[in-house]
Formats: structure tokens, sequence, C-alpha cells
């Protein structure tokens, strides 16, 4: 299997002295409980012992040991947001576009001409849960490491390719007062996940991930100039994705090519109502990968009677499917992108005019 290098990426060496999740856990009240930060392989390691992170740091106290992971995953996300910024060089772009300046305002990251130039555009949609954008599983992160939990890889294969490149944040959904305030990670249009509490204050725009993800979809992905968009969306992901189609289902079946779905909780015949046109189109330009003990890219069957073809993502772990069908994904959406380009081509007036041309000297 192959996977993006970390060891051999100079800028992600170079910010690891200028940037370190130890420098973000140094003067919080868990100094000493958290003495851990990525080392050159992007693994999450005890800076004395090099062990991996060990959940029970505390002797019967669950309640103690979740609130310790959970200040671990909210400077995870911090540390993420930033090797967006400055590894991946996306923009962070705040919403809603007319938030009033006490707002509580969400954002999702891009790359920089990905809404100017007409290059194909790819569109990262994550699975539900705690963690946020350009995290594909916090848990992965914490115990596989960066590689395999945050979309970075996928990031970064896309800009090689020349392709636009838009970052969702579906989970990031509601701005929970009392917690931050008791933590004191208050920063404006960011927050701690939710715990069940009346001091919650929902993000206009972004108050569920189906939300989110309509929401950037009329104000920037539909204004594109890019013809060819494609989605990657993983685990409940999917089933956002298909909410989105329904909703828009002209706009989107004109402007996205194809969609990658990973380990998807869909159901495309209760989400699109049996809508015929709808369930068409995804089986002729989607495809699944799942969670499964059958090697890369085999055919599984699938229990929907009405779905996508759905293969094997060349491993049973949950948690590592998005990372081991890295570049099978990326090598059926350039096959998709090639014959969407073929097909224009045929169908276009130039090549329409050249073929009665030629049919006209025989």
């Amino acid at each position: 299997m192959m996977m993006a290098d970390f060891t051999g990426d100079h800028t992600w060496l170079q910010i690891q002295h200028e940037l370190s999740l130890r420098k973000l856990i140094d003067g919080s009240e868990y100094q000493e409980e958290l003495k851990y930060d990525f080392n050159v392989k992007g693994e999450l390691r005890h800076l004395d012992t090099n062990e991996s992170f060990v959940f029970n740091y505390y002797k019967n106290a669950h309640e103690q040991n979740h609130k310790r992971y959970q200040v671990l995953g909210h400077l995870i996300t911090h540390y993420v947001y930033e090797l967006l910024e400055r590894v991946c060089m996306l923009q962070k772009v705040y919403i809603p576009i007319d938030a009033t300046e006490d707002e509580p305002r969400s954002f999702f990251f891009m790359s920089k001409d990905a809404l100017t130039s007409s290059s194909s555009l790819i569109v990262l949609l994550q699975d539900r849960g705690v963690f946020r954008a350009g995290q594909w599983g916090q848990r992965t992160i914490v115990s596989e490491g960066l590689e395999h939990g945050t979309q970075i890889p996928f990031i970064k294969m896309a800009l090689q390719s020349h392709r636009g490149v838009i970052v969702l944040n579906p989970n990031d959904n509601f701005v929970d007062v009392k917690t931050e305030k008791k933590l004191n990670f208050s920063t404006r249009g960011e927050s701690l996940p939710p715990t069940r509490s009346i001091w919650w204050i929902p993000k206009r725009g972004s108050s569920s991930p189906e939300e989110h993800t309509v929401y950037v979809w009329d104000h920037f992905i539909s204004k594109s100039a890019a013809e060819n968009v494609a989605f990657i969306a993983h685990g409940y992901g999917g089933l956002v994705f298909v909410d989105l189609l329904v909703q828009r289902k002209q706009e989107v079946m004109n402007k996205v090519y194809s969609v990658a779905f990973i380990d998807s909780v869909h159901n495309i015949q209760h989400q699109t109502r049996s809508d015929p046109q709808i369930q068409e189109w995804i089986q002729k330009y989607c495809r699944e990968w799942v969670s499964n003990s059958k090697p890369l890219g085999k055919a599984v069957g699938s229990l929907m009677k009405v779905n996508c073809p759905t293969v094997s993502a060349g491993t049973e772990k949950y948690d590592l499917a998005a990372s081991c069908c890295l570049h099978a994904i990326f090598k059926y959406l350039k096959s998709m992108l090639k014959a969407k380009t073929m097909t224009a081509f045929r169908h276009s007036p130039v090549a329409t005019r050249s073929s009665a041309s030629k049919r006209g000297n025989n």
C-alpha cells in the first residue's frame, strides 16, 4: 500500500520546527498529563517514553480521562488547521458570508484558485463526529498518525494533479459557551465539540452537516469556474452528499462528474424517494469503497437493491479505509473525468462539424 511520505516532505519537516503540538499543550493545565507530540512520521508519541497515547492515565477515573482526551482532541484540531494552512497552503473561509461582527461563524478551507480556475475541483466531505476539517477521524490520528487520520495526503495528491480543493467542515455546528469558558479555549468562530447543554449557540448556515454542505455549495462550489467537480465522501458524509443531490438535483448532476464514497451510510432508496433519475445518476457516476477482507478494488456485494458499484477498500479496519484506498480513488476519478471530457468533445459543435465534413468528403 502506497502512502504519502511525511518524512520526505521538506515543508512538513520545516513546519515541525516552527509548530508543534507540544507548544499548544504548554501552558494548559494538562501539560504534564499530555506530554505528547507528533514525530517526523506524523505519529503521536510520548516525549519521554516514545509510547503511543494511553487513554487511562488516571486510575478508575473515566470522566477525568475523557476530559483529558477531549482537550487533546481540541488541540489536535487546531494543529491540523495549522497544517492545512501552512503545509497545504489552503485558505480559511469564514461563513456565513454576511455574518455580523459578533455572530458565531463556521469556516471551511480551500486552495487559492479553487473558485477561479477552470480545472477540476475536488471536495472532501468527512464522517460525523467530534473531529473537524482536515480529519477523517480523530481516534485514527491518535492511534495511527497523521497519514491515516487526516485528509492531508488526499489534499496533496489533488494539488499535485493541478486540481482545486475544498475541505468542508460539516461538524462545526455550535459554539458551546459553557465548555469554552471552563477550558479557556474561546476563539471567535471555533469551538470545542459540544456537550449536551443549554449553552449551545448554533452557527447560521452550519447548524448541521447537511446545512453546512448546502451553504458552501450555494455560495461557493456552484459559482466556481470549475465545470468538473468531484466529491470524496466518508461515512455520514455520503448521506450528506445524497441529501445535497436531492436538494440541488439539476445543479449537482450538471457540475459533479463523479463521487467516491468510503464506507458511506447513505440510503439511496430512502433518501431519493425512489427518484429514478437520481438513482440512475448515482449508479453511473459513483463508486463506493467499503471495509472488507477482500483485496483492494475487488467487487463486494451490496445489500441495497439500488446502489452504485461497491468494491473493497483493501482493509477490514474502518479507521484505515480512507488511507488504504487513496490511490485507487484518484485513479477512478481520473478515469471518470477523462470519460466525461471525451463525451463532451464528441458532442461539441466543433467535433460534430468535423465528423460531418469527413462524411461529406467520403
